[in-house]
């Protein structure tokens, strides 16, 4: 028996390097940021749908101690494949966006290499991009503060 499950974990040993993807770097430069307080969020989506349901397929969180007149940059690896980058500027870093009385935004926003000027919520198509396998892919987020 034990040879079966040797022979089992050499054939997985042997398989899984040629299944693996190499995650790409990738660089967020996010510009306009107008506090050092609290911290950026961002939700890494992958399609429309997660978007307007607002599930994102990652979150990444970072704090804002490396501002430099109103950019800083931030790093992590992610594997090929179509994403859209929504940030959100959690100036009171409780994780969710403020809104006023009126359902505006009271903290800043932003999207991968788009700046939103509307309203409503623009379409994933606006803001996604796609990641190649070896390439390091630079992306930046204007942030936008309606209030």
């Amino acid at each position: 028996m034990s040879g079966k499950i040797f022979f089992i974990n050499l054939l997985l040993f042997m398989i899984c390097p040629a299944m693996t993807v190499n995650a790409q770097k990738m660089e967020v430069v996010i510009t306009g940021i107008r506090s050092a307080e609290g911290q950026m969020a961002i939700g890494i989506f992958t399609d429309n749908e997660s978007f307007q349901k607002e599930k994102a397929f990652m979150e990444k969180k970072f704090k804002k101690a490396d501002i430099s007149n109103g950019e800083m940059r931030v790093q992590f690896s992610l594997e090929p494949g179509t994403y859209g980058f929504a940030l959100l500027d959690d100036e009171n870093s409780n994780g969710i966006m403020e809104y006023n009385f009126l359902g505006m935004p009271k903290e800043g926003f932003g999207f991968s290499d788009y700046y939103h000027t509307g309203l409503l919520k623009p379409k994933f198509d606006s803001f996604s991009f796609t990641l190649i396998d070896g390439q390091t892919k630079t992306v930046t987020i204007r942030v936008r503060y309606i209030l």
